[in-house]
């Protein structure tokens, strides 16, 4: 994947606040982790062609922490992704999330999913995203976290991402997929697919999968499976078998606490097996 990207105006150069408007109400089982504890920041992260903002989490006073990058949802870096980061935080990573989107547009504003997706994430080039994720790791060392433990997880929208990613960086030590779409039509902005990069894989990932995802067929699940077996690849899938999409969502209806607590853990021992942590 190659892009060229030249220096223009950002549609968003901060973070908001709160949620995204296209998933409110929130549930009322939504977790709030605290800070206490941690070293929590909206960031600037220089990228090839400006800057984009961003949220971290570590632990006070840390440096040398094995780095997760996260990749955001379908509704970009509102108060769940920022969560999940104070989470891993807390489990002693330096966990930061881009804003993947800020060129586009801000994902906070639209009223609607479907507006969501046609005004911004179509117009989003995957290789602008592995370009921004590279700046995100080389962001991270500047803060003299430890790259050399790199891992990536993302849900939704940046579960395809994750399975990209390992595709594309050779220094990535492990990835985490929650419920991201494995298979698709290619266009211009988007050529390739995730069981397109079967062969291409870097690092081994774990996929974390709802057997009850409308939006994510199990027939698309088994195909990914059966080519990583086919490729003796040791990335991994998992299938939750009455989860719907989003089952770590906790802010949403589709919140299964079960669920989303057993494939929390699976992804931190994952991380730690393979050199992540």
């Amino acid at each position: 994947m190659t892009l060229a990207l030249t220096r223009r105006a950002f549609a968003i150069t901060a973070l908001g606040v709160g949620f995204a408007q296209s998933v409110l109400p929130v549930s009322a089982a939504a977790i709030a982790t605290p800070a206490d504890g941690l070293d929590v920041a909206e960031v600037k992260i220089p990228v090839a062609d400006g800057t984009i903002p961003g949220y971290r989490a570590r632990p006070a006073g840390g440096k040398a922490e094995a780095v997760v990058i996260v990749t955001q949802e379908i509704f970009g870096v509102h108060e769940h992704i920022k969560d999940l980061c104070r989470r891993l935080a807390k489990s002693g990573y330096y966990a930061i999330a881009p804003a993947l989107y800020a060129r586009q547009g801000d994902p906070a504003a639209a009223p609607d999913i479907d507006t969501l997706v046609k005004d911004i994430v179509s117009k989003v080039p995957d290789a602008q995203v592995m370009s921004d994720l590279d700046a995100t790791g080389a962001f991270a060392l500047t803060e003299l976290a430890d790259t050399s433990k790199l891992a990536i997880t993302g849900f939704c929208w940046g579960g395809r991402i994750v399975w990209l990613y390992a595709a594309h960086n050779p220094a990535l030590k492990a990835g985490a997929a929650w419920y991201g779409k494995l298979v698709g039509t290619p266009d211009e902005l988007h050529p390739k697919h995730p069981i397109d990069l079967v062969a291409e894989l870097k690092a081994p990932v774990l996929g974390l999968y709802g057997g009850q995802d409308k939006g994510i067929p199990l027939d698309t699940v088994e195909q990914m499976r059966a080519a990583l077996v086919a490729a003796h690849n040791p990335s991994k899938i998992e299938v939750y078998a009455d989860a719907p999409h989003g089952f770590n969502a906790d802010y949403r209806d589709s919140y299964v606490e079960a669920d989303a607590k057993d494939a929390w853990a699976k992804m931190l021992a994952w991380f730690a097996a393979n050199g992540a942590a």
